[in-house]
């Protein structure tokens, strides 16, 4: 499927630093969509992921393409999330959007309730975590105070620590990772709480056991 390059300036609240910052890497990442759809569709996880794996996905630029970056803005906009969790950080750009909507919808809150606003970000690949630093400290006060990161086994570093009510989730993670993660979450999600996952009709195989689940 083609991504549709969408303009920041006419779809995104935000300054024009954090345009600048986001849309000439959007047009990077988008070209890697067809190798990314391909790399999901591998081996069901069996314990920690295969080491051939992480080898593999250790240099790949995976993120969102632009207009699903947008779409998830938008939607984080529309029903208020305060309480963000991004399944797969990569180089930490669609997290930039998800931090952008979290700090915008927390500008509404009493100082108190805004203390518990954030996006918690997860990443196993520590040359991507260091990437992904610094694409948000070059972002600045409009984003970084918005995130916190999660490094490692996210089946871990999620099994504790979470808010009380989590508004949305968004899954950008190998699929088999997918519905083993949403268990550990399920606990915490609000009622009426969004949930996206990327990749469900290229990587269709690989999302059987989350389509499926009740």
């Amino acid at each position: 499927m083609a991504t549709t390059l969408i303009n920041p300036s006419s779809a995104l609240d935000a300054s024009e630093h954090v345009k600048a910052l986001i849309h000439p890497r959007r047009r990077i990442i988008s070209a890697q969509g067809p190798q990314r759809a391909s790399c999901s569709r591998r081996r069901p996880c069996t314990g920690r992921l295969p080491a051939a794996f992480d080898d593999l996905m250790r240099d790949k630029m995976i993120a969102l393409e632009q207009d699903k970056a947008l779409f998830v803005y938008h939607i984080c906009r529309t029903i208020s999330a305060t309480c963000v969790v991004e399944a797969g950080t990569s180089f930490g750009l669609s997290t930039i959007y998800l931090a952008l909507a979290v700090g915008q919808n927390a500008a509404r809150l009493d100082p108190e309730q805004r203390k518990a606003a954030k996006v918690i970000a997860t990443e196993y690949e520590p040359s991507k975590i260091t990437l992904a630093r610094q694409h948000w400290q070059e972002a600045g006060d409009e984003i970084e105070p918005w995130i916190e990161l999660r490094e490692g086994d996210l089946r871990q570093t999620l099994a504790s620590d979470l808010p009380a009510e989590i508004d949305f989730v968004l899954f950008d993670i190998w699929t088999p990772m997918v519905l083993p993660t949403l268990r550990v979450l399920e606990p915490n999600l609000k009622k009426g709480a969004v949930i996206v996952a990327d990749n469900v009709t290229s990587a269709a195989d690989g999302y059987k056991d989350y389509h499926n689940y009740h």
